[in-house]
């Protein structure tokens, strides 16, 4: 009996050992993306909002390729898993930058912004059951219910006359986006590294980022600043390729809707950044959030799926 139950504990416990690292790359790649909305605004300060939001990919494209050719393994994926890269980079080099950035642009503010966040864990999840076949337990929608909830009371008190509804629509787009690239890039890191995941994605975009990126630094204004070369960057080096090497890697070890979960802190670290970078305070309610979103994220990390 001692010999069997050793036998079934001792796989648990590297699950749950395997589980806690995933979560634990996953919070360093949404550590990553929590800068990505006031980078965004400052690199807007000096460059057009489509030159940011495409400009970005062609940047971490290159990068990409450059790792990829550094490391000996082959510049484009499988023939077979083309659909898959089609899909992520549709959803994450095209899709949540261009959104998200044109709703920025159209004055939604970092905080009304940030409700995409807050949901995003949430249809990430949606996401993991319809397309990676994972069935989480009924706890863990109730947490994360729960924590999406919270979040987006949180963000909407703070939002600044509500937003515009072409905003709103436009952050609705970047969410669906968001999901549909974390989910099959979550699959795919399955088998495969995150660096190489997010390498491909960007490289197979080469061809669009390349020419139009082109097109817009040779059409648009440009006003060179410091502000405004660190935000594009940072939102070309950091949230379009490093953050992802971690946030793949946590998707893929942790669980797509368990460690997609930590995505519920993004917002309230956006708001630390905006503390930090631009002297903006909070009060009790940003600790009373906070407190609320960590108590919910525990609880979807101790849910099994």
């Amino acid at each position: 009996m001692n010999v069997q139950n050793s036998a079934i504990v001792a796989p648990a416990v590297a699950v749950s050992h395997t589980a806690r690292r995933g979560t634990l790359l996953a919070f360093l790649g949404v550590l990553s993306f929590s800068g990505s909305f006031p980078a965004t605004v400052f690199a807007m300060k000096g460059f057009d909002p489509w030159l940011v939001a495409i400009g970005r990919a062609l940047v971490a494209g290159l990068v990409a390729l450059v790792c990829l050719r550094a490391a000996g393994v082959p510049l484009l994926p499988p023939r077979h898993q083309w659909r898959p890269y089609a899909l992520i980079s549709l959803g994450v080099v095209f899709g949540f930058p261009v959104f998200s950035g044109l709703a920025l642009s159209l004055g939604a503010g970092t905080a009304h912004s940030g409700v995409v966040i807050g949901l995003l864990p949430a249809a990430t999840a949606a996401f993991a059951v319809l397309r990676a076949g994972e069935r989480p337990r009924p706890m863990f929608w109730l947490a994360c219910t729960a924590g999406a909830a919270a979040i987006t009371a949180f963000t909407f008190t703070r939002a600044e006359g509500g937003g515009a509804s072409w905003a709103d629509l436009l952050l609705v787009a970047a969410l669906l986006s968001a999901a549909i690239g974390y989910t099959e890039g979550g699959k795919l890191s399955r088998t495969t590294p995150g660096w190489q995941v997010i390498s491909y994605a960007l490289v197979i975009s080469l061809p669009v980022t390349l020419p139009v990126t082109a097109v817009l630094a040779a059409t648009t204004p440009v006003v060179w600043s410091f502000e405004a070369v660190a935000g594009f960057a940072y939102v070309g080096l950091i949230s379009m390729f490093l953050g992802f090497i971690p946030w793949y890697a946590g998707l893929a070890q942790g669980g797509i809707a368990r460690a997609g979960q930590t995505q519920l802190v993004q917002p309230l670290l956006t708001m630390v950044w905006a503390w930090v970078l631009l002297g903006e305070r909070f009060g009790w309610v940003t600790v009373a959030a906070a407190l609320a979103v960590l108590a919910c994220v525990a609880v979807t990390q101790r849910a099994r799926t």
